[in-house]
């Protein structure tokens, strides 16, 4: 049995004798750092570095681009304003037109309407001359005194065919466009509009032709002048004998 040998003393004079070396402790490798840890950041309090701190990560979608400073900026539009709301605001704004432009957009229609039935009327005349005429023509062959009526059955119907071209025309010239467009051809050059009274929009086929008949036929007689000059006193539309018939006014 072999018996653990002890240092000596070292003697008088000579050093002592180096002890023996101790093996180095074993040092096992330190941890490895586990996949995507997040540095520490250095300074004081450490901790995690910040998302931005860390590098480049995973692959993430392409974000839209944002526009920069270096791209020109869209100048800022106010909204358009919707037509039909305008146009509902202009008509429920709507006031009777200026007397002056009503009498010039009158006569404008009494030229175009008297040069077309004038037009209509000169082979009816003709007609009806020549039948009166041969009516006298022929109560001179007789010798004797006689009375040669200009107005009968011929002449008659003749004046009727008149009357009739001339309410047609009118209807065509006046009633059709005034039921729609609201105007007709002297009214559309001087910026007027006839509108029902109430709701200010253009007034029916039905209102329209009432409107031409009762002008029509008051014009054919000398209460015509009176129905035109209405206007001059009537308050606050300015309604002549025939808008008040139609529950019209002429706006402008």
């Amino acid at each position: 049995m072999q018996q653990a040998s002890l240092p000596q003393a070292a003697a008088p004079g000579q050093l002592p004798a180096a002890a023996p070396a101790l093996p180095d402790p074993v040092r096992t490798p330190s941890a490895a750092p586990a996949p995507h840890a997040a540095p520490h950041t250095p300074g004081p309090g450490g901790g995690p570095a910040s998302w931005a701190q860390q590098g480049p990560g995973p692959a993430r979608p392409e974000q839209p681009h944002l526009q920069g400073a270096d791209q020109p900026v869209v100048p800022w539009k106010p909204p358009v304003d919707d037509p039909f709301q305008q146009l509902a605001r202009d008509q429920a704004s709507a006031r009777p037109a200026g007397l002056g432009k009503r009498f010039a957009a009158r006569l404008v229609d009494n030229l175009v309407l008297g040069a077309v039935v004038g037009a209509a009327a000169i082979p009816l005349t003709v007609r009806a001359l020549d039948h009166i005429d041969r009516k006298i023509t022929a109560a001179k062959e007789t010798g004797e005194t006689v009375t040669v009526w200009l107005l009968d059955s011929t002449t008659g119907s003749l004046l009727g065919a008149l009357l009739a071209a001339f309410l047609l025309l009118g209807f065509l010239l006046e009633a059709l466009p005034t039921a729609k467009w609201g105007r007709t051809l002297g009214k559309k050059l001087f910026g007027l509009d006839v509108r029902d009274i109430e709701s200010h929009e253009t007034p029916s086929l039905g209102a329209a032709l009432r409107r031409w008949l009762v002008y029509g036929v008051l014009g054919l007689v000398v209460l015509g002048v009176v129905n035109v000059l209405w206007c001059l006193f009537d308050r606050p539309w300015r309604q002549c004998w025939h808008d008040k018939a139609a529950r019209t006014f002429v706006a402008g």
